[in-house]
């Protein structure tokens, strides 16, 4: 064969790869996006995830924008009762507007803008004339950083219930031959008890609660969240800012919670989600629900090769 036609033969070899297949003839690669991710289709079974019990809440063709920003596109899922649910995903996934949206908290962003259907226990929260006060009651959140009142231990407990009403018994206390204070009191121990916290701080209930560490600040948000009696608890990433022996202590908390509680957690911590969760959601770049599904299947065997990736440290 002549040079020239083994030129021919090595171009023609070259020009007859896909046009948007960049990798070298040897790479037997994926192509991958500008993030790292797999290029892949996701399967909507991949989302179908099927399990016991009842629905808490579901979740259809959910769509965030802000502004021009397209930051949730299309999830769907349902979270069951009294359990844990990780959502985990790289920053700027999606996963925190997801929470967000379980309790209507970006109503407080001007720039938002949510289509789509949010029902708790059946009944649609995004609906006319929904009393945000008490669905916020019913879904209760839980923030990345500790955030208690400028006030006593024992006034962050009490805070809440005293602005439902839940304490100003006033004739029936009197009645009953107890006082709003008796009440009050049962209530912060039993809330205190519940977030793990009681014996840390029984003695010192009238101390500013500034004073606590930072994991002690987290369960008294957590017990104070607990004082209006809520359904579901909402966590985003309660635990980041913590050192590992308070992380480990939210951990134990939020397993005892699950048994009360629906308890919907971020987290950037993968080996934290395959810890405390019974179910994973993962959300990846461009606010898309990839994989949803048992913990243990998701990752120990994910149907999505991006998840894989994702799981293993391939990016994120």
């Amino acid at each position: 064969m002549s040079e020239n036609t083994t030129q021919q033969t090595q171009t023609a070899s070259t020009d007859d790869r896909s046009p948007t297949d960049d990798r070298s003839p040897t790479d037997d690669r994926s192509p991958t996006t500008t993030a790292g991710e797999t290029v892949e289709q996701t399967r909507e079974e991949w989302t179908e995830y099927e399990f016991r019990g009842e629905t808490k809440m579901a979740v259809e063709d959910l769509d965030v924008h802000y502004g021009d920003d397209h930051a949730l596109k299309g999830v769907s899922m349902e979270i069951p009762e009294k359990s844990v649910t990780a959502l985990i995903g790289p920053s700027g996934c999606g996963k925190s507007t997801y929470l967000r949206c379980l309790n209507r908290m970006n109503d407080r962003v001007s720039s938002a803008r949510i289509d789509g259907s949010v029902t708790l226990d059946g009944e649609e929260i995004y609906q006319d004339g929904v009393n945000l006060v008490e669905l916020r009651k019913r879904v209760g959140m839980v923030f990345q950083s500790p955030n208690p009142f400028p006030k006593s231990i024992r006034e962050n407990i009490a805070y809440g219930p005293k602005k439902h009403g839940d304490l100003d018994t006033g004739l029936l206390a009197r009645l009953l031959n107890r006082s709003d204070a008796d009440e009050r009191d049962e209530l912060v121990e039993r809330c205190l008890r519940d977030a793990a916290l009681w014996d840390e701080v029984s003695d010192r209930l009238d101390d500013n609660a500034l004073g606590l560490s930072g994991g002690q600040q987290q369960r008294l948000c957590i017990a104070r969240c607990l004082s209006v009696d809520p359904e579901v608890i909402l966590m985003d990433e309660p635990a980041s800012a913590l050192d590992p022996i308070a992380t480990a202590k939210i951990e134990d908390l939020i397993d005892d919670l699950s048994e009360h509680y629906t308890v919907v957690i971020v987290t950037h911590n993968m080996q934290q989600a395959a810890r405390i969760s019974d179910q994973t959601a993962v959300f990846l770049t461009g606010g898309e629900l990839v994989e949803y599904g048992d913990t243990d299947q998701v990752f120990e065997d994910p149907h999505s090769e991006r998840v894989e990736d994702y799981i293993t440290g391939k990016f994120g």
